[in-house]
């Protein structure tokens, strides 16, 4: 027994010697420890073996399996080693080459406009308020004093799912949401994104964004507007910005105006950006309309307020002199990253 462990010792370290890799030594290991191994079917020949010599076989074969295992594992580690080195060496890291330089994103030109608007009237006290962009027709237009055979309706005409939703074509049923709950006094900006059955030109898109604001208090009157607005075109277009206001009608404000800023370009002598008239158009406002504040369960004897309206994209494309508003959704780097 003696003589056929010391063979299959032998036998087992010649092939452990000439191995040349992790899985010729696991094979090595299979063949000799395993449960089919030479020194398992040792072990079960332990039956023919005389009772008063099987714990000094047992021994021998302990010893054997003892050293096998440590042959393995000192050559299992030096394969390992060299193993490793060969691969450092051949992901060798030349620190003298210039580095990959990451591209960074940053925010789009209309969320910076944006960023801006509510940072000016966030400091004027309002909130920031979201709302539904699929809307009931009611709230997009009966409730903003838009009935169904208006011809407002013709001019911001939209997308429907069926005869009462639809996707909105104004953040003004924002406002009419907020009104119905009551809570006054209201200070509300309204950012979102609106859709109108346009085609895609340099000024029009079916897709844009408005942002639109409300108050309601007792008191509030036009001079408040033209207070509020004011300051917030000083703040958006620079300190010697000036406004002016013009008669305008919309269904939900009575009296109703745009307002002009003066060309940020030329201070109001007149240029190419505003066409010679000195002056940009910006936005739509006006006093609530009673009409609204009644179906919206507010008391216009009461309580009064004014509402305005811009395009965000206008805001954007003025205040970084673009000239084309498909610009902003061709996601082509090369205009993005100039902001």
């Amino acid at each position: 027994m003696k003589e056929r462990l010391q063979a299959i010792k032998e036998a087992c370290f010649a092939k452990i010697e000439a191995a040349v890799g992790m899985d010729v030594l696991n094979e090595i290991r299979v063949e000799f420890l395993g449960k089919k191994g030479e020194l398992t079917s040792v072990l079960k020949s332990m039956k023919d073996v005389a009772p008063e010599d099987r714990p000094k076989v047992g021994q021998l074969v302990n010893d054997c399996r003892a050293a096998i295992e440590e042959r393995l594992e000192a050559v299992r580690s030096a394969l390992a080693a060299k193993e490793r080195e060969e691969k450092m060496k051949a992901e060798t890291i030349d620190v003298t080459l210039p580095a990959k330089k990451s591209q960074r994103g940053h925010r789009h030109p209309n969320n910076i406009a944006l960023a801006e608007l509510e940072k000016v009237f966030i400091g004027m006290g309002y909130e920031i308020v979201d709302g539904p962009e699929i809307e009931k027709d009611y709230y997009n237009f009966e409730a903003l004093n838009i009935p169904a055979n208006h011809p407002a309706k013709d001019e911001q005409d939209t997308f429907y799912f069926n005869s009462e939703m639809l996707l909105r074509t104004q953040t003004s049923s924002v406002q009419a949401h907020v009104m119905e709950q009551g809570k006054l006094p209201i200070r509300v900006l309204c950012p979102g994104r609106v859709y109108r059955s346009d085609e895609i030109d340099a000024t029009h898109s079916p897709c844009f964004h408005q942002v639109e604001g409300l108050v309601i208090d007792k008191n509030i009157t036009f001079s408040d507007l033209k207070g509020t607005l004011a300051v917030a075109a000083t703040k958006l277009f620079g300190a010697d910005t000036k406004v002016k206001f013009r008669p305008h009608h919309f269904p939900f404000t009575e009296p109703s105006a745009e307002m002009d800023v003066s060309c940020f370009k030329c201070g109001g002598k007149g240029c190419r950006f505003c066409k010679g008239s000195g002056w940009i158009e910006i936005l739509g406002c006006g006093m609530v309309h009673p009409r609204v504040l009644r179906m919206s369960g507010i008391d216009p004897e009461e309580y009064t307020g004014f509402a305005f309206g811009v395009g965000l994209e206008r805001i954007t494309l003025l205040k970084y002199e673009i000239d084309d508003l498909r610009l902003l959704y061709e996601n082509d780097t090369r205009f993005l990253k100039q902001f």
